[in-house]
């Protein structure tokens, strides 16, 4: 065991929950390491339920095109935990080393001597160690559940705030309507910095914007006060101070567009001065891997069909189903292979919320059970589900079962395989395919 994964262990035994949404207990922690929450370069705060990770992957990409040293923290990691917190230099960041990751680590858990705390506060307590003492010139911080409690929301004063899409997920955490989630969202909104809303439901938009007039800060609202097309193979961004005719983005689907929106948005009104040049190359250069990522070698690649394209997404909310199906759909119309999904998830997910937008447009369903800290659905229920829906339904005991399963298929054509339904699922596909996350 890697000395970081020790502490991460012992880490993990310090709250009886792994989640306890509060902020008293990584304010008293930071207190007590010398307040590096006072010390960080700019900061825009990113919540949402999907399509946070995008959005950071999209400013990130363009900040760094403008030469900007970048910091970045998000949350969960897909197979190393340096994953999370990456730090800004000249030429581009790299994730942290193991050294620092430790040297941080000790130091949280010996200031905190022992007293609850949740593993996410007390790692976001180490990260912002790490930013502090890192010279940047601008920080990406992404919420771990909610706002108004996570306890990356002990941030006073970030120069902007982004909520990406808003849809039903953790309901025992956050609440059981779209509107009470986007009510916690939207605690990350704070006064004279620039609320940026992007594409939502009616409902949610009301929401955050109600709750951007409470505590003072000005909207940035998709749909009112910026607004995309695609044109000829082009992305057309629009606002107030005029027309970019870009490069569409290199992230696969419809819903990055919007994605890519939100984080222009969130530049123009806070970096002004960022050269559209930067943007484009941005939008050419951005990645977040398992995110509707196409596999193209690996052992995973090679176990599937002849032929087949293999891709891969975390996706595990109704939200996200839709956004999944609606991009295979495109893949279908520009270039026609049968679907074939491979899903698993964890119990404290929906999966028939998933799976219902891919009737009539997966050719078979192939269910595996997922490794994590939840529960995983049987795959054979998995599977009757899908059959209920009126889709061929099929159990594999893994990937690799599931995978053979689709071998002995007669598909019209090489099947275009989507593994989706859980993040520690993709997470298994990349160990197992052999691919490496920087």
């Amino acid at each position: 065991m890697d000395q970081h994964d020790a502490i991460l262990s012992r880490l993990l035994t310090l709250h009886p929950k792994k989640i306890d949404l509060s902020l008293g207990r990584t304010e008293r922690l930071l207190a007590a390491l010398g307040r590096p929450e006072l010390r960080l370069p700019p900061v825009i705060h990113v919540a949402g339920t999907n399509g946070k990770g995008s959005t950071i992957a999209f400013l990130r990409a363009m900040l760094e095109a403008a030469g900007k040293r970048v910091h970045v923290y998000t949350s969960p990691h897909l197979l190393r935990f340096n994953e999370r917190i990456r730090l800004g230099a000249d030429g581009g960041g790299t994730l942290v080393d193991d050294e620092r990751l430790n040297a941080a680590l000790a130091r949280c858990e010996q200031a905190n001597a022992g007293q609850p705390i949740t593993f996410f506060e007390i790692t976001t307590a180490a990260a912002f160690l790490l930013f502090a003492e890192a010279p940047a010139d601008w920080l990406l911080l992404e919420t771990g559940l909610g706002g108004r409690y996570d306890a990356t929301n002990v941030i006073s004063q970030p120069k902007c705030a982004i909520i990406t899409s808003i849809s039903l997920d953790h309901l025992e955490f956050l609440g059981d309507t779209v509107e009470k989630i986007a009510h916690e969202k939207a605690g990350i909104f704070k006064k004279g910095a620039p609320a940026v809303i992007g594409f939502q439901s009616e409902p949610v938009a009301r929401a955050l914007e109600r709750e951007a007039r409470r505590v003072g800060a000005p909207t940035i609202v998709a749909g009112r006060d910026f607004h995309i097309c695609n044109e000829n193979g082009r992305l057309v961004y629009e606002d107030e101070r005029g027309l970019l005719d870009l490069p569409l983005p290199r992230l696969a689907g419809r819903h990055q567009h919007e994605n890519a929106a939100g984080a222009i948005a969130a530049l123009r009104a806070v970096a002004p001065e960022l050269p559209a040049a930067a943007i484009e190359a941005g939008l050419t250069r951005a990645e977040w891997p398992a995110r509707l990522q196409r596999l193209i070698r690996g052992r995973i690649v090679d176990l599937a069909p002849p032929g087949a394209e293999v891709w891969l997404d975390g996706g595990h909310n109704e939200d996200g189903g839709r956004v999944l199906a609606e991009a295979m759909a495109e893949f279908h119309d520009k270039a026609p292979r049968p679907l074939a999904l491979i899903c698993g998830a964890q119990t404290t997910k929906d999966i028939r919320a998933l799976l219902k937008h891919f009737v009539g447009l997966a050719r078979e369903v192939v269910a595996v059970p997922v490794e994590g800290e939840h529960k995983s659905w049987p795959p054979e229920e998995v599977a009757n589900l899908a059959r209920a829906e009126g889709m061929p339904g099929a159990a594999a005991g893994g990937v690799e079962e599931a995978l053979a399963i689709l071998s002995t298929r007669s598909f019209d054509a090489p099947p275009r395989v989507l593994i989706a339904g859980s993040l520690y699922l993709a997470a298994s596909v990349l160990a197992a395919n052999g691919s490496v996350v920087e």
